[in-house]
């Protein structure tokens, strides 16, 4: 094991170690079922839907992901532990369509059938981009769920607003350990680091994108919970770029930097876990919009 490896692994192990002792939940006997609204609004619970619809490309997910890393000890026994997590939100919002009566097993075994008829691909093919992407994702998803979190208070359903509570706190955990793991690959290769954190930010999309099923109709009324552009740079970019001690003047030098390589065709391809592969596409140095 390198040593940059024998890093990694011990920022996993300080994961999962707060993760046995303070952050393990139980689908069946924490979650205050007798407290679903059953009167709650159909915005609500297509809400719900949507955030079950995109944790339902699961098996993507893991098998792409996990094999990207599977030669990294830390990396991919993290896989193995988020996929474990990821797999309860999922199956806990299913549980809250059937309990509060707004959706059939029928309506859900379709849903299911439509979603699976489509397959998720990684956005990008390094395992430092992936960190790097599945950093922003595991931000814009927790910002995302705090947020339906607080709608969910005010229609009076308590159940879903425990129900995001519990998913949110995952998702943040799982965003500080990719954190953790840019911060290591930062100290071995500033410059590099900062130049795929710089492609993934400009080619930014959540995973629903395009494979969710009524995607796009969806996302208006995600919307309506006060999430966009401005959110995702003050929520999600800003903090980010806060919490790695990096600036915007360092970031926009890194995209700068990282489109003179590509012109100059000095792009390396490397698939290790600190390296990236080529120059990165940085035509729009902006985040992407938030999408899910």
């Amino acid at each position: 094991m390198s040593r940059l490896e024998e890093k990694i692994f011990q920022e996993y192990m300080t994961f999962f170690e707060k993760a046995e002792r303070e952050r393990r939940w139980n689908v069946f006997q924490d979650i205050p079922w007798e407290r679903v609204n059953r009167d709650a609004s159909e915005e609500l619970a297509l809400c719900a839907e949507t955030f079950c619809s995109v944790e339902m490309y699961l098996p993507d997910y893991v098998a792409n992901g996990i094999n990207l890393v599977r030669k990294y000890f830390g990396q991919a026994w993290f896989q193995a532990n988020w996929a474990y997590e990821e797999s309860k939100h999922s199956l806990t919002l299913m549980q809250y369509l059937l309990r509060s009566g707004k959706r059939t097993e029928e309506q859900l075994t379709d849903l299911q059938n439509q979603i699976f008829e489509k397959k998720w691909d990684l956005p990008f093919h390094t395992p430092r981009q992936m960190t790097f992407y599945g950093c922003v994702q595991e931000m814009a998803t927790f910002v995302i769920y705090v947020k339906h979190r607080e709608r969910a208070a005010t229609e009076g359903d308590e159940c879903l607003r425990a129900i995001y509570d519990y998913i949110a706190r995952d998702e943040i955990a799982h965003c500080r350990f990719y954190q953790s793991v840019i911060k290591v690959l930062l100290e071995e290769d500033r410059p590099g680091t900062l130049a795929d954190m710089a492609h993934v930010f400009a080619n930014f999309e959540m995973p629903g994108v395009g494979i969710v099923p009524d995607y796009d109709s969806r996302i208006l009324k995600m919307r309506e919970a006060g999430v966009d552009r401005n959110v995702f740079i003050q929520k999600v970019y800003m903090p980010i770029l806060k919490y790695l001690g990096v600036s915007r003047h360092e970031m926009l030098a890194a995209q700068r930097t990282a489109l003179e390589l590509r012109r100059g065709g000095e792009g390396r391809r490397d698939t290790s876990i600190e390296g990236r592969a080529g120059a990165p596409n940085l035509d729009n140095a902006a985040p992407q919009v938030l999408s899910a």
